[in-house]
C-alpha cells in the first residue's frame, strides 16, 4: 500500500538501516566517554596548576630567601604581619647568615638570622665600624634591614641586629646563593650544617634542587639532543650505504665510550673520601646502574649488529622505497616539528608546576616578625597525579603524531594514479584526526600509561625494600618490572598499527586492535622480515642521540658535583633525548610501519589481477620478493601465497 509523497518504508530494511548504524553510534559514544574522561583528568591538572601558583614559589628553591619572606633577587610581597617583608631584594642576590660560624639547624631551619646582600664580605670585619664601611663602599648591608646604616655604632641593638663579631671573609656559593665563609673553622661547620640540611630534605626536594642549579646545562643538552635528530632526519632522507656504515660506526663507538665513561665515574666517586652528602651518595648509585644497564645494552647492541650485517643493503633498499613516499608527501618531514613544539610547551608547563608545587607551604609569623615556610599536607599525593598527567599527556601527543603520519601515508598508498598524488594529505589527516579519531588516540594513550603507572610503583616499592635486604623480593621486583616493561613494547607496538588500521577503517580502537593483530599474525613472516631491517637502524638512530646526548651531559654534569644531584637531572637529560630522537625519527618508523601493513591489506584484498590490480608499485612489490627469499635462504617463490586471500581479512581502504 503505498503512501502520497513515496512509499511504505518496510520494517526489515529499518532494522538493517539501525544495525548498519549501531557501530557507527557505539564508537561515537566511547570516543565521547574518553573525551570526557580526559577533560577531566585535564581538569585536576589545572586545580593542582591553580594550587601551586598561589601556594607555591620555585624561586625560595634556587634563589633562597631570608628570615623574613623575602626572595633574594626579585621583587617581593608583603607578608601580612612580618613588618620586613614585601621589600625590592632585586639587587641583593645572595644569602648571608648573621652568626655563620655557629649554625644550628632545627626541623631542616637554620637558626641563624638570614639576610639578602648585594654581596659578600671578601675579607674579615672586626668590629661595627668595619660594618658601617663594608656597608658605605660596596653598597652591601650586613645588618637587619631595619637598622640605618649610620646607627651601625650607635644603636645600643646593634650587636643583636648584626653579625656576630669577627665576620669571615667569606664568598657566593653557586647552589642556593649562599655566602660561605672562608674560615677552615667556620667552615668546617657552616658546611657539616648545610650538609645536615641537605641529607634530611626529602627526595622530591634535593631533585629539584639539583635540576634548578643545573638548569643551564639541562637546557644545552637538550637543544644539543635537537641537533642530533634533525641531522638524523636529514641522514635517512638521502640515505646511502657509506651513511648507513658512519652511523653504526659512531652508535658503536658511543656506546663503548659512554659505558667506559660511566664505569670510571663511578669507580672515581666510589673511591672519593670527601663523599658527604646524601645526594654524592644517590650519585654513586645511578652512576652504578647506568654503568649496568649501559653495558648490556652496549652487548646486546653489539651482538645485533654482527647478526644483521649481511641485511645492510636490504635496508638501504627498504629506506629508499620509504623517501619515495615521503617524497610525494614533503610536508610529513616537517609534521614532527609541531609535535615536538607542543611537547616542549608541555614540558615546560609540567616542570615549572613540579617546581612550585615542591615549594608549596604557607608562611607562618615567628617571633621577632620572622616568616617560616611550613609544607603542606597532600602535596605528594598531588605530585604523583601530576606525574601521570605528564606520562598520558606526553603519550598522547606522540599518538596523535602517529596517527597524523598512518593517515597520511595510508591516502597516499591507497591512491590508483601514483602520478597524482592526493593534495594536502597531512592537513586531510590532521582534520580526519580531530573529528572521528581523537576517542582512539586518548584510549590508546591511557593503555600505555596504564601499564607505566606499575613499573613508577614497583620501583617506589624496590627503593623501599632496598633497605630490607631481601633477595627474594628483589628478584620478585625485577622479574615483574621486565614483565610490565615487555608488556609495554609489545602494546606500543600494537598501538601504532592499530592506529594505522584505524586511518584505513575508520573503525574503533579495539576494532581497529583485532583486525591488526588478525593481519599481523597471518603475514607475521613476511612482514617481521621486511620490516626488521629498518626498524634496527631507527632503533640505533635512537641510541646515537641518547649516547652523545648523555656522553655531553657527564662530562657538563661532573664539573659540578658540589650539592647537586646530578645524576638525576641527568636521567631527565637522557629521557627528553629519547622522547626528541623518537618524536623526530617515528615519521620514517611509522612510515615504514603503516606502509607494510597496507601492503599486507593489499596483498590481502586485491590479487594482482586486471580485476583486482595491487595499489602498491613494482618497486616494492620487488623488495617484498626479494627480502622474503632472503628470509627463507633463498627459496625462490612466486606471489601464489600472497594472492592467497581465501580466509582474507575484510579489511577495505577508507574513501
Amino acid at each position: 500500500m503505498a503512501r502520497r509523497g513515496g512509499r511504505q518504508q518496510d520494517p526489515e530494511d529499518s532494522v538493517s538501516e539501525l544495525r548498519e548504524w549501531r557501530p557507527l553510534i557505539y564508537r561515537k559514544c566511547t570516543d565521547i566517554l574518553w573525551l570526557f574522561l580526559f577533560f577531566i583528568f585535564w581538569a585536576g591538572l589545572m586545580f593542582i596548576t591553580g594550587y601551586a601558583v598561589m601556594a607555591g614559589a620555585a624561586e625560595r628553591l634556587v634563589l633562597g630567601y631570608d628570615s623574613f619572606g623575602n626572595i633574594c633577587g626579585r621583587k617581593n610581597s608583603p607578608v601580612k604581619g612580618a613588618p620586613l617583608s614585601g621589600q625590592d631584594m632585586t639587587n641583593k642576590k645572595y644569602v648571608f647568615f648573621l652568626n655563620s660560624c655557629n649554625l644550628e639547624m632545627q626541623s631542616l631551619e637554620i637558626s641563624s638570622v638570614s639576610l639578602c646582600v648585594s654581596s659578600c664580605p671578601q675579607e674579615q670585619l672586626s668590629s661595627l665600624e668595619d660594618l658601617r664601611s663594608f656597608a658605605r663602599n660596596n653598597g652591601s648591608y650586613l645588618c637587619v634591614y631595619n637598622l640605618n646604616v649610620s646607627s651601625y655604632t650607635l644603636n645600643p641593638k646593634a650587636s643583636e641586629l648584626c653579625p656576630t663579631l669577627p665576620v669571615p671573609p667569606s664568598k657566593s656559593f653557586p647552589l642556593f646563593n649562599r655566602c660561605v665563609p672562608q674560615n677552615p673553622e667556620c667552615y668546617s661547620k657552616y658546611a657539616s650544617v648545610l650538609i645536615n640540611m641537605v641529607n634530611e630534605m626529602d627526595a622530591l626536594h634535593r631533585i629539584l634542587a639539583g635540576i634548578l642549579a643545573g638548569r643551564d646545562i639541562v637546557i644545552g643538552l637538550s637543544v644539543l639532543s635537537l641537533a642530533f635528530s634533525f641531522m638524523l632526519v636529514l641522514t635517512f632522507k638521502f640515505i646511502q650505504t657509506l651513511l648507513v656504515h658512519t652511523l653504526i660506526a659512531l652508535v658503536v663507538f658511543g656506546l663503548l665510550f659512554v659505558s667506559g665513561v660511566l664505569w670510571w665515574l663511578y669507580y672515581d666517586y666510589r673511591n672519593d673520601p670527601s663523599t658527604e652528602l646524601e645526594t654524592e651518595k644517590e650519585n654513586i648509585k645511578f652512576l652504578l646502574g647506568y654503568a649496568i644497564f649501559s653495558t648490556i645494552v652496549t652487548v646486546v647492541l653489539l651482538s645485533l649488529i654482527l647478526l644483521l650485517r649481511k641485511r645492510l643493503q636490504f635496508t638501504i633498499q627498504l629506506f629508499q622505497i620509504v623517501n619515495k613516499i615521503i617524497s610525494r608527501i614533503p610536508f610529513l618531514l616537517f609534521q614532527p616539528l609541531w609535535s615536538f613544539l607542543i611537547l616542549i610547551v608541555f614540558w615546560v608547563f609540567w616542570v615549572a608546576v613540579l617546581l612550585s608545587l615542591g615549594t608549596a607551604g604557607t608562611a607562618q609569623i615567628t617571633s621577632g616578625g620572622q616568616v617560616e615556610y611550613r609544607a603542606l599536607s597532600g602535596i605528594h599525593y598531588m605530585a604523583w597525579y601530576h606525574f601521570v598527567g605528564l606520562i598520558w599527556t606526553s603519550e598522547f601527543i606522540l599518538a596523535c603524531q602517529q596517527m597524523t603520519i598512518a593517515g597520511a601515508v595510508v591516502t597516499c598508498y591507497f591512491n590508483r594514479n601514483k602520478n597524482s598524488p592526493p593534495r594536502h594529505p597531512v592537513l586531510s589527516s590532521i582534520s580526519v584526526l580531530f573529528c572521528y579519531h581523537l576517542g582512539t588516540v586518548v584510549k590508546g594513550s591511557f593503555l600505555i600509561t596504564i601499564l607505566r603507572i606499575p613499573r613508577i610503583f614497583l620501583l617506589y616499592l624496590y627503593n623501599f625494600l632496598k633497605q630490607k635486604e631481601s633477595a627474594c623480593a628483589k628478584c620478585l621486583f625485577k622479574c615483574c618490572f621486565c614483565w610490565f616493561w615487555c608488556l609495554e613494547r609489545c602494546l606500543r607496538y600494537f598501538n601504532q598499527h592499530a592506529y594505522t588500521t584505524t586511518a584505513i577503517n575508520g573503525t574503533d580502537f579495539c576494532t581497529s586492535a583485532k583486525d591488526a593483530v588478525f593481519i599481523l599474525a597471518k603475514n607475521s613472516a613476511k612482514l617481521a622480515s621486511i620490516s626488521c631491517f629498518g626498524g634496527f637502524i631507527i632503533f640505533l638512530g635512537k641510541v646515537f642521540v641518547v649516547c652523545f646526548t648523555v656522553f655531553g651531559g657527564l662530562m657538563a654534569f661532573n664539573y659540578h658535583r658540589e650539592l647537586q644531584a646530578w645524576v638525576v637531572p641527568l636521567l631527565l637529560v637522557g629521557f627528553f633525548a629519547c622522547m626528541v630522537s623518537h618524536s623526530f625519527l617515528s615519521v620514517f618508523e611509522v612510515t615504514v610501519d603503516a606502509l607494510f601493513l597496507c601492503f599486507a591489506i593489499d596483498i590481502e584484498t586485491n590479487d594482482g589481477s586486471a580485476e583486482k590490480p595491487y595499489f602498491m608499485d613494482q618497486e616494492l612489490l620487488t623488495f617484498a620478493n626479494q627480502s622474503n627469499k632472503l628470509t627463507e635462504g633463498q627459496n625462490h617463490r612466486s606471489m601464489k601465497p600472497f594472492q592467497d586471500n581465501e580466509d582474507g581479512t575484510e579489511l577495505q581502504p577508507m574513501t
